[in-house]
């Protein structure tokens, strides 16, 4: 897939002052406060600067973004500059509340590579987010994840805030990630992967479980029971047949296609299958002919419905590209209910014969 959650759509994270680790290691810090055991107070003091630094995106005024970065992280201020520039077209005109805080202090020094840890455990429930960081300087620091909502793509929004020795919160770090994706947020893909899982529709369940990772979790660094029961959910249905460090290799109606990627895009707003293959010489001559190449990538597309029908019911429709080296040398979309079936097709993993 063309997916939100990859690098196509610049969501990046600068943290010029730490580096995010996902694994956990022992800890070298667990101090951390909540919202709900912060004082009326400290919440308003952390939510106000962290609602300045994304009126700063949301106007484009970064000279006053360059004023709010904590002065350890101006020197590398072109990458944070790059992320704002990027989300500022997307929460330009939306509404920002403040989601989740969290409080935590950096007691010393930390040079090792395995990351500090913060437990920051949630009154009244068993639920504990674990916030995995490494080389973070001594001080304070607030985790503040906000929400941009009431425009056509509504993003979450961290924000790593640092107390200056002036007692000033200045920006340290930003991240950001799709709040939903096709209109429907985390929550409602793993409910459907788990139903998708149940039937044992495992392609299905793997892509709507693999969207329910990215839009739940709000940063890389930040983890919880949750989110590791999801993956484990996860792995259960990792399909055997998937393009990996090799193509898959599909027959259908006469072509052998080597199919080297297959992924979801919400591109043109509903949520569509995307298939990438490497098209052979006798292929890649057909592409050049717009009659002839539409036949080759319908093929294609019948064959993988063939052979996975459950795809239908789960996207709207399908993409695919035809691959030349770096460059698509066709690319064709089309809704399920416009895709023929009745192909035959079988699949198997290419290798260094060809099969």
């Amino acid at each position: 897939m063309q997916r939100e959650w990859i690098v196509k759509h610049c969501i990046r994270l600068f943290l010029v002052v730490l580096t995010a680790f996902p694994a956990f290691s022992a800890a070298y810090g667990d101090s951390c406060t909540t919202q709900a055991q912060m004082t009326a107070a400290q919440r308003e003091d952390y939510a106000q600067a962290a609602r300045l630094v994304a009126a700063d995106i949301q106007n484009g005024d970064l000279q006053r973004l360059r004023d709010d970065i904590l002065p350890a992280a101006a020197s590398d201020f072109s990458g944070i500059e790059q992320t704002a520039e990027a989300l500022r077209p997307q929460i330009e005109q939306a509404g920002i509340t403040v989601d989740s805080l969290y409080g935590f202090e950096a007691l010393a020094a930390n040079g090792n590579n395995h990351g500090a840890q913060f437990f920051c455990s949630l009154p009244g429930s068993p639920m504990t987010v674990v916030l995995t960081l490494s080389n973070l300087p001594p001080g304070a620091y607030v985790l503040a994840i906000l929400h941009a909502t009431g425009v056509p793509k509504p993003q979450q929004i961290s924000l790593l805030l640092a107390e200056t020795p002036g007692k000033q919160w200045k920006l340290a770090g930003i991240f950001s990630r799709p709040l939903m994706m096709a209109g429907q947020n985390g929550v409602w893909y793993w409910s459907h992967a788990r139903n998708y899982a149940q039937r044992g529709m495992d392609w299905a369940a793997w892509f709507y479980y693999r969207i329910a990772d990215f839009l739940v979790q709000p940063a890389s660094f930040l983890s919880s029971p949750n989110l590791d029961r999801l993956r484990q959910e996860t792995e259960r249905v990792h399909p055997q047949n998937l393009p990996g460090d090799r193509p898959i290799t599909l027959s259908a109606n006469g072509y052998r296609f080597d199919v080297t990627r297959v992924d979801t895009t919400a591109e043109l707003g509903p949520l569509d299958l995307a298939v990438h293959y490497s098209p052979d010489a006798t292929e890649a001559v057909e592409l050049r002919n717009p009659a002839a190449a539409r036949r080759q990538v319908v093929n294609l597309m019948a064959g993988i419905l063939a052979l996975h029908p459950e795809l239908r019911e789960a996207f709207n429709g399908m993409w695919v590209y035809a691959d030349e080296g770096t460059t698509t040398a066709f690319a064709l979309e089309l809704p399920m209910n416009e895709i023929p079936g009745g192909a035959q097709a079988s699949e198997s993993k290419s290798n260094s014969a060809g099969l």
